[in-house]
Formats: structure tokens, sequence, C-alpha cells
């Protein structure tokens, strides 16, 4: 069982820390498996001290689960240049790393199965939902205004809702079994499928030398 150096700076940061390590531990055991002592051990601190930041273990997975969410949406919330550049990125980052991958998907799993029975994470959840459900809104909204077409309000939510239901599946995909696909094919699917749906092709945004790199550390890692 891996430790992690505990960083003994601001309250911020030191809860920061104890977040990773909960992290760390629901994604090697998952919720029940994530104890409080265990999450101690990750972070090399005493128990006593994760209860001085969180009153109860239910408040740290809490948080944990909000880091979770942020991570999958901020990259994509982040995205610049043209409208129809900013549609491809996000289209993009949410199909591939560090978005997708087996770590994502185990804790999604896990909070996923506890969802249904818990109100404080089924409202994180839905915030996290909504949160990129209108940024996706957004986009479009800007792509379809930027190629002079009325960017009505109802039809950009419908299509974010079947937008967000494409990558969330092919996401799922990938991530449960990502050694049965050629190299970017959900990418490619993804792209012709979302293109179908708003009546204009749509690419993914030109790979720099980085991404170039990072594809084939990954393929060379399969």
């Amino acid at each position: 069982m891996s430790r992690r150096n505990f960083h003994r700076g601001t309250e911020t940061e030191r809860r920061h820390d104890l977040i990773e390590a909960t992290l760390e531990a629901i994604s090697e055991a998952g919720l029940q498996g994530a104890t409080v002592r265990q999450i101690a051990v990750k972070a090399g601190v005493t128990p006593g001290l994760i209860r001085h930041y969180f009153d109860s273990k239910e408040m740290i997975l809490q948080e944990a689960y909000r880091t979770v969410i942020a991570r999958l949406t901020e990259k994509a919330k982040a995205v610049t240049g043209t409208p129809e550049e900013r549609l491809g990125a996000f289209i993009l980052i949410n199909l591939t790393e560090p978005v997708a991958n087996s770590r994502s998907l185990s804790l999604w799993a896990s909070f996923i199965s506890r969802v249904g029975v818990d109100p404080a994470l089924a409202a994180i959840h839905r915030e996290g939902y909504l949160s990129f459900r209108h940024t996706l809104e957004g986009l479009l909204a800007e792509f379809f205004a930027a190629g002079g077409q009325a960017a009505d309000p109802a039809r950009c939510r419908a299509l974010a809702i079947a937008i967000n239901g494409i990558l969330d599946g092919l996401w799922l995909e990938g991530c449960l079994a990502d050694e049965l696909f050629e190299e970017r094919e959900l990418v490619s699917i993804a792209f012709s499928s979302i293109g179908a749906l708003i009546g204009h092709p749509i690419g993914p945004p030109v790979a720099t030398e980085q991404d170039k790199e990072s594809d084939a550390l990954r393929l060379h890692h399969r």
C-alpha cells in the first residue's frame, strides 16, 4: 500500500492532500473499503487529523466525489479557439486521457453505485451533470451562431443531452476495453455521430506534437 507525502501547508492544501489520499483508497478498495484508517495510512497521518478537517467519512467522500466530477469537466470547460475548434476540443477531451482511463472509471463506478441511495452524492452528481450539459449547450449555441444558424435554446438543450449520451457510452467502452479498439477509433465514431446529429461535419482539433507523443506512449504500453 503506497503512502503519500502529506503536504504541511495551508488548510486548503492539507484538505487537498487528504482528498487525494481518499481517491487513491477508493480506486483500490471501493467506497466500503476506503476506511478512515486506510485513508490516514495513504496520507501518512493519524485518523484524528482526518476528523479534524472532515466531521465524518461521509463528508470526505462527498468532497472526493466533487473532485472526481470537477476533473471530468474542468479541462473541457477551458477549451479555446473558434466555436468549431472549442466544440471539437470538448468532444476530444472527454474521450482521451486523463478523462478516459481505468482509474477514472474505477472512481466513477464506486460513486455511481451510491448515487441512487445517498441524497448528498445525488445532489453532487446532479450539479456536475447540469454544469457539464450547460457548458455543452453554450458551445453548441456559439457553434450555430458562427455558422449563421439560429441558436435555439430548446434545440441546443436536446442536442446537448444526446451528445452527452454518445460521449458517456463511448467513454465507458473505451475505459472498460480500450485494447479492443483501433487508435482513436472511438473518437472518430464520436465525431461522425455528433456531426450527423448537428447537421454539420466536425472533426477533432489538429494534433500537436505533444499529443502525438502521448498517443505513441499510450500505444506502447498497451
